[in-house]
């Protein structure tokens, strides 16, 4: 293999470009490789996986798809986490009522 072709051919593939992360669909490859997966790489990395055989570049459509499902289960995980997140105070008997009748908290003080 000529090392030089090579690396020109990565730097062109990662030249032509444009975004920092590309989205690339996976191809059969003969150890065993899925064809048709979705992943969102970085650019260096996109320009390798093409080089070397094992993936295209996406078109728009399915890595626009791709984007706003991983946006919809960032947003999901998020409210999962904030939900495990919430606090809550025991309060004694005296508190409590301290509240009910408008207190300002312990009566304590």
């Amino acid at each position: 293999m000529d090392l030089r072709a090579y690396y020109r051919k990565l730097r062109e593939i990662e030249k032509a470009l444009v975004e920092d992360f590309v989205v690339v669909r996976s191809l059969a490859t003969a150890d065993g490789g899925v064809a048709g997966r979705l992943a969102e790489v970085a650019r260096a990395v996109a320009a390798k996986l093409v080089a070397d055989g094992v993936a295209e570049i996406a078109p728009k459509e399915e890595a626009d798809a791709l984007r706003q499902t991983m946006a919809e289960e960032k947003k999901r995980e998020d409210q999962k986490r904030l939900a495990a997140k919430i606090q809550f105070t025991v309060l004694s008997e005296t508190d409590l009522r301290a509240l009910q009748k408008g207190g300002r908290g312990s009566s304590k003080e």
